[in-house]
């Protein structure tokens, strides 16, 4: 039976046929019904048309789907995009300043891929535009031309240090995961706990070190086929705990309100 938390999952602004729209991918709802057992709610990115506090208000937890548009290099004072370079300057204006919102209060929030970037940036850092063209990192972008279960296929090990959230949830040292990112993290943003590197020395997931409640971001893909990678199910199972533990918070102070009132 599914439960009554409430996850919020964070779109792209894209246009489709001649409209614009706030659309997710599958693969990101997926993970979030099944993996964490919840309900799954799109969130359009319309900046401050919508109210932060109501949106926070609404969800137990929050999902930074990963996407083909980068985060505009203005946001951490990087050099200009190479030209061609897709962006989604709506979904900045709304993400960054919910994420933060978020940590603060003690709202779970899992990042992927560009939520991972989005995360680092949020807490000062800076990112890498190009990782394949920094000497001594790895290309990490997956080839385009291969089929998707080769593009989403294990592409490199990853060592995941001992001590934090990726190791307490899945009691796992080393694994391999998939790869399809150009960008990366060239400066970790402060307050930033690092959870797991690449072969190349490059970082691959972090947490929030003060964080109230879940705080974790991953450059991989572990919602692709996340019920067949122990990782992965162990990434979502955490994060659905920790939104259940915030709904029972929620449940609990709006009980106390109901009897201070009533005395």
């Amino acid at each position: 039976m599914q439960s009554n938390i409430i996850v919020g999952v964070t779109a792209d602004r894209t246009k489709i046929g001649l409209h614009w729209s706030h659309a997710v991918g599958e693969k990101y709802i997926d993970p979030v019904v099944d993996g964490c057992n919840a309900l799954a709610v799109v969130l359009p990115v319309l900046g401050d048309r919508q109210s932060i506090d109501a949106v926070l208000a609404c969800v137990d937890g929050l999902l930074f789907t990963g996407s083909y548009s980068n985060v505009e290099p203005h946001r951490y004072g990087g050099a200009a995009s190479a030209p061609g370079t897709l962006h989604d300057p709506h979904r900045d204006d709304t993400t960054l300043p919910l994420m933060q919102a978020a940590i603060e209060r003690g709202v779970p929030v899992l990042a992927i891929c560009r939520g991972f970037q989005e995360m680092s940036v949020v807490f000062g850092g800076t990112l890498h535009q190009a990782v394949h063209a920094v000497p001594g990192l790895l290309d990490h972008r997956e080839n385009k031309a291969d089929p998707i279960e080769t593009q989403y296929g294990p592409a490199h090990s990853l060592r995941i240090g001992k001590g934090g959230v990726l190791h307490a949830c899945s009691g796992l040292t080393e694994a391999r995961v998939n790869s399809l990112h150009g960008q990366g993290v060239e400066r970790l943003g402060d307050g930033l706990r690092v959870e797991a590197v690449a072969p190349d020395g490059l970082i691959e997931a972090f947490s929030v070190a003060s964080s109230r409640a879940f705080a974790l971001g991953v450059q991989w893909h572990p919602e692709w086929q996340h019920a067949d990678n122990p990782l992965s199910t162990a990434i979502f199972r955490a994060f659905g705990t920790a939104c259940r533990q915030r709904r029972r918070a929620k449940d609990a102070a709006l009980d106390a309100d109901a009897l201070f009132e009533k005395a």
